[in-house]
Order: C-alpha cells, then structure tokens, then sequence
C-alpha cells in the first residue's frame, strides 16, 4: 500500500460563477447552523454591469467566502474577475472541460453554478493560469502586434491577386513585390502610367540586371478600376504598417520592467527581442506557477498526453491544443535554431532525422521551453550553449565515431585491445 496525499479538507465558504454576456449565476455554500452539520446554499443572478458586479462583491465579503470560481467562458469572465482580483480575493479561473455535467444530467445556468461549486468546495479542480495586470497588457500589445501582422499580410495577398487579375506578374520577377522598386512602380501604375519600359527603368539595386523580364511582366490589361482598387489596397497596407509601429513602441515601454529579463531570453538561439518579447507575454517571469519545467511545457501542451490501458501504452504522440500565440512562436524559434551551429541546431537535426520536421518542431520547443524556466526561475542564470559536438563527445561517443566513418563510405570493424 502506497501513501495518498490527497486533500480531503472541503473549503467552508466558497462560491461559483456561471458567466454569460448579460448576466450571471452566483452559487455560495457556507457552513450551516446547527447540529446537522448541513451546508447552506444560496444562487442569485446578478447582471454583468458593473454596479451589479460590485454589488455581488459586497454579498461575497459580507459572507466571508475565500474562493471564487469561474468557468472561462469567451471573454465574459473578464469583468468579474477583475473585479474580483481588484477587491481582495483570490479568484480562480478553471477550464470548462474540467467541470462538465455527468452525461444525462440536466442543464441549466442555475445547476451549472451548483454543479461548479460543489466540485470547487471539494477542491476538485485546478485553477487556470492568470498573469498578473502588467504581463497581461503586455499579453494584449504582443497578441495585437501578431492580429495586425496577419491583417497585413492578407491585405498584401490581396494585392498580389489584384495584379495577376490585371495580368501584371510582377511577383514572378520581383522576390518582395513591397520593397522600394514595387512600390514605385505600383504608384506610376495607379497615377496612369501603363508603358513596360518606364515601368521597368523603375527598377533599383539588383532588380535593375531583370530589365527585360519587368518589361515583359508589365504587358497586361491594368485599367483605371484595377488602379482605384490597388490604391485603396496599400493604403490600407500602409496604415496597418504604421499601427503596428505603435504597437512596437509601446511594447518596448511595458518590456522596459522585464528588460533583464529579455535579454536573457535574448541568448537562446533561434529566440530574437521580438520572441523573447512574446514568451514573456505569454508565460510570465514568476516560475512559482509552473513547479517545474515539465509543468510548463505541460501547460504549454508541447509535451504528448499519456494514455495507458491494460498495461499497454497507447500514446499516440497527440500534444492537445494549447496556447496558439505561444505555439507560434516556439515553432519559429524552433526551426531558426535548427539552422544554428549550437546544441539546439544539432539536437533539431537529428530528431529530423529520424522523426520528421513536425514532431522536431514540438521536441526542441519542449527544450526551449525548459531554458525558459531555467532563467525565469532564477534571474542569476545565463544561458550557456551545450556546443553543436555535445552529442559526439558525451553520449556515446565510440558509436557516432564509426557513423561517421561509416558515412565517408568505409567498414569499420571494432577488435579489442
């Protein structure tokens, strides 16, 4: 017989919020009078307004309740919450998946509230990962900046649709058909110029050795309607531009409190200001949270689920669906790492390998990850590069020395000394 160290204390006053966008349902069990021993339960509905919200608040202290619980629905749990945390007390936020009906039961905001708060007062659930107010406006600027980027890019597609429409390919010629050049020349389009050869004489720097091709790619049909479209087109791409320099500018004021931080991050291969910027967003600098670094890539889901039955494992290497943003980012600082000459470009290539692009992708991320624990969760900690030859000189080393030989075409055969 193994030790349990399960909790079985329930928490004496505690409360559950069923939230939708008009109103909500407030469930609150309290210790009952008397000899029976029987909990006291009380449901109200309050409206989602402000002045209702703080009215429950009062309610909540007036009957000393020490937890608050709430399902993450949408956005609406926001108001709440905030008000919640602003007030003193220690709300929690719980995944909706965690708190489901038991199938065949009925369903109801009233039951809901109930049914959450009976599963909350037996300390059945887990709460959420809530950062604090300053990570989480940074959170708002960093996921805005990523919202503006792809409003950005489709717009461009747009563009690059507009022309083929016109029959102007110029994006067969031109690698960026935004830089100094294109843009020049899709001005002298929408101002009415139609003539190739003055056109192409647009060209700058390497473009202007592609003459003859730019000539040929502007042989089309471009009328006024492609023009007023095409205009409205990189107006909009420009603002959109100039957004999100805003938007960059404010993130380095709010980056400015966790500047140490950054730069630290910053040393991580395939990891730039931009994605340290965002991991920070996104995971916070307190590690307390995140127990250990297995945690936070748990939390992250860049770590595969277990599934055991029978005594026969069945993991089907499926990570969940985690935080998108950060998934993101971790992707891309993935793949930059994979072309570096360090441990992590190494260890990228080798599980490419043998498991595939996608799959390397989540396993080095995984490693980032863990470094990003290492150095939030001491802030003495310097990142130190392992080396690309880590894997020759300390796992194994007899065995990589005969691939390698075995690689320049010769038979090695190993005799004892």
């Amino acid at each position: 017989m193994e030790s349990s160290q399960d909790d079985e204390e329930i928490i004496e006053r505690v409360a559950a919020l069923d939230i939708g966008k008009a109103e909500l349902v407030c469930c609150v069990r309290v210790p009952g009078q008397g000899p029976t021993g029987r909990r006291r339960q009380e449901v109200s509905t309050y409206a989602t307004m402000t002045r209702s919200l703080l009215t429950m608040v009062d309610r909540l202290r007036a009957l000393g309740v020490t937890r608050v619980v709430m399902e993450a629905t949408s956005d609406y749990w926001k108001p709440a919450f905030y008000l919640l945390e602003a007030a003193g007390f220690d709300p929690w936020l719980v995944n909706a998946r965690d708190v489901k009906h038991l199938p065949g039961r009925p369903k109801t905001d009233r039951l809901d509230a109930v049914w959450l708060c009976k599963v909350a007062e037996r300390q059945m659930i887990r709460p959420s990962f809530v950062p604090p107010a300053p990570i989480r406006e940074l959170r708002d600027l960093t996921r805005y900046r990523v919202d503006l980027i792809g409003a950005r890019t489709a717009e461009r597609s747009r563009v690059e649709k507009l022309l083929e429409d016109a029959q102007i390919k110029l994006s067969v010629v031109a690698s960026d058909i935004f830089g100094i050049s294109g843009r020049d020349m899709m001005a002298a389009l929408i101002s009415g110029q139609r003539d190739p050869k003055i056109l192409a004489q647009m060209a700058r720097s390497r473009l202007r050795a592609k003459i003859t091709q730019l000539e040929e790619a502007f042989v089309g049909r471009f009328t006024d309607h492609h023009g007023f479209l095409l205009a409205k087109m990189l107006d909009r791409v420009d603002a959109i531009t100039a957004n999100i320099a805003d938007v960059d500018q404010r993130i380095e004021q709010h980056i400015a409190v966790f500047a140490d931080a950054g730069r630290r991050l910053d040393e991580i291969p395939g990891v730039g200001p931009a994605t340290a910027h965002v991991i920070i967003a996104e995971v916070g600098v307190d590690m307390s949270r995140f127990p250990t670094p297995a945690h936070l890539a748990s939390w992250a889901r860049f770590a595969p689920g277990v599934k055991e039955s029978a005594g026969k494992s069945k993991g089907t290497g499926f990570t969940g669906h985690g935080n998108p943003y950060l998934a993101r980012v971790l992707g891309e600082a993935a793949v930059a790492a994979g072309k570096t000459d360090t441990f992590l470009g190494e260890r990228y290539r080798r599980i490419a390998r043998r498991r595939g692009n996608r799959r390397t992708i989540v396993a080095v991320g995984r490693s980032i990850l863990t470094i990003v624990w290492h150095l939030l969760n001491d802030p003495t900690t310097r990142f130190t590069d392992l080396g690309s030859d880590f894997y020759d000189t300390r796992v194994n080393p007899e065995r990589n020395h005969i691939r390698q030989l075995e690689a320049l075409g010769y038979t090695v055969t190993l005799t004892a000394a």
